[in-house]
């Protein structure tokens, strides 16, 4: 180095560390096909901390050597970074919110259908079957439960409960406001619980990316509440759109937070339940 010349910059650990993060992002879409980048940083960051330290992976770029080498690191990433699976009847407040909401949203249409979009697995769709049975709209209404990755696809499938976890989840649907015993909306077979073959029937189960595939149905209720708090701005916009362009006349939408009074489709809602974020669309 010459004399007075400067000493390169070296980036400090927060800027590498930023920097490993987008190349795991770019090596997650352009080889699998899965598009975290309108994630927020700091829901990504922590969530791939759990990751590393279950792959013994002490940097995000040694993180990412494991994602390109091995598929069972592709599958643990995957996992952490997704919304995680749901219970039964796992959330009572929004157990309750869906009473209030499910009567005003279908009882008027003919063949109502709900979307259940980056639904967190077969019990959050179980739960909401049980919930279409106790107030008789199951016979007439379906649900499109999408999930983003193969693998989500076939456990919500192939989903079952085991009958020793069935105590602790009747407790769960009690506490849910649940006036009859849970086994009423299931069936035992090879000695595991799953929901009846009718429920079940209700329920039609895809492969759908939030980020970029296009709307795919008109439907009368839409709940999207798990996935939405880990989507930055940007992406946040595109699936409000995408849930506009996808929600009948008067249809209603279910989110994790209100809508901001700003925002251009805000004129076309109107609360339903204030101050929850449940909005029925009138424009």
């Amino acid at each position: 180095m010459e004399a007075g010349a400067c000493a390169p910059c070296q980036p400090s650990a927060p800027a590498v560390e930023e920097l490993e993060l987008e190349l795991l992002l770019a090596a997650l879409v352009q080889c699998y096909g899965y598009d975290f980048r309108g994630h927020e940083r700091a829901v990504l960051r922590h969530k791939l901390a759990a990751a590393m330290a279950q792959l013994g992976a002490r940097t995000i770029s040694s993180l990412q050597d494991q994602v390109l080498h091995d598929a069972g690191a592709v599958a643990t990433v995957l996992r952490a970074l997704h919304v995680p699976p749901a219970a039964l009847f796992d959330d009572a407040g929004e157990v309750a919110q869906l009473r209030a909401v499910l009567d005003a949203s279908l009882r008027g249409a003919a063949l109502p259908k709900v979307w259940l979009a980056d639904c967190a697995g077969a019990m959050q769709a179980w739960t909401l079957a049980m919930l279409l049975r106790e107030q008789q709209l199951d016979g007439r209404t379906e649900i499109f439960a999408t999930v983003p990755s193969d693998e989500q696809l076939a456990q919500a499938q192939d989903a079952s409960v085991a009958l020793a976890e069935l105590p602790a989840l009747q407790e769960n649907y009690v506490r849910c406001g649940g006036q009859g015993a849970l086994l009423d909306h299931l069936i035992v077979q090879d000695g595991r619980a799953v929901l009846l073959p009718h429920l079940r029937s209700r329920i039609t189960w895809a492969q759908y990316n939030l980020v970029t595939d296009a709307s795919c149905n008109e439907f009368q209720l839409i709940v999207c509440r798990r996935a939405l708090p880990d989507f930055g701005p940007v992406l946040r916009r595109r699936v409000l759109r995408l849930f506009h362009d996808s929600l009948a006349p008067f249809g209603v939408l279910g989110l994790d937070r209100p809508l901001n009074a700003d925002d251009p489709l805000a004129a076309s809602y109107r609360p339903l339940l204030p101050p929850l974020p449940w909005y029925r669309r009138t424009a």
